[in-house]
């Protein structure tokens, strides 16, 4: 078990814990700051490194709510001008939607056919779309923390015992879903 990635979905679930126990959390966006540190925290494990940038910008398809770089993309503490992330994008959405479904709209088929590589998450559910042998989207690989977000509030009043549960598997998700690849199709973006 690597005890890095354990300790960071440990830090992850106690920072969502104390988001929603302050009482002044939104359903989305107060969780970017925990989401953002875990996907850092596996993304330094990882050879390449990835880094996470939050508040995309808008490159053709919108404003993934995160941007998945590989190291080599960037320069003194940021991505080149204009670049696509090499690791894909994040669409972040309220503990209570149904990640599934949100993998299959219309805001993920945007980020898609520009990034190719999409992780969608609600804080417990992990669906990473990405391509399939004929070039279509397809869900490639799912993680769960919780079956509902009523359950996943509840195992989050224990955080040191969920993480050692659930610890490993999801850092180890994350390292595959980080070590994707997107395969380019614009020239351009190879710049």
């Amino acid at each position: 078990m690597n005890t890095k990635l354990t300790t960071a979905v440990e830090t992850y679930l106690t920072d969502l814990r104390r988001v929603g126990a302050s009482g002044g959390a939104t359903g989305e966006r107060s969780n970017y700051g925990p989401l953002a540190n875990l996907l850092n925290a596996v993304g330094a494990t990882l050879k390449p490194k990835v880094f996470c940038v939050g508040e995309l910008a808008d490159q053709g398809a919108g404003h993934p709510d995160f941007g998945l770089y590989a190291a080599k993309q960037i320069q003194k503490g940021k991505p080149r001008e204009g670049q696509i992330p090499e690791c894909g994008v994040v669409e972040v959405k309220p503990v209570d939607d149904h990640a599934w479904l949100t993998a299959e709209g219309d805001q993920v088929s945007r980020y898609w056919n520009r990034y190719r590589l999409v992780l969608v998450t609600n804080t417990r559910d992990f669906v990473l779309v990405g391509e399939d042998a004929d070039g279509r989207p397809a869900k490639l690989e799912t993680f769960r923390l919780a079956e509902n977000a009523e359950d996943f509030r509840r195992r989050l009043e224990h955080p040191r015992t969920f993480a050692q549960e659930i610890g490993a598997g999801l850092g180890e998700y994350l390292s595959r879903a980080l070590s994707h690849r997107v395969t380019l199709i614009e020239p351009k973006d190879l710049a």
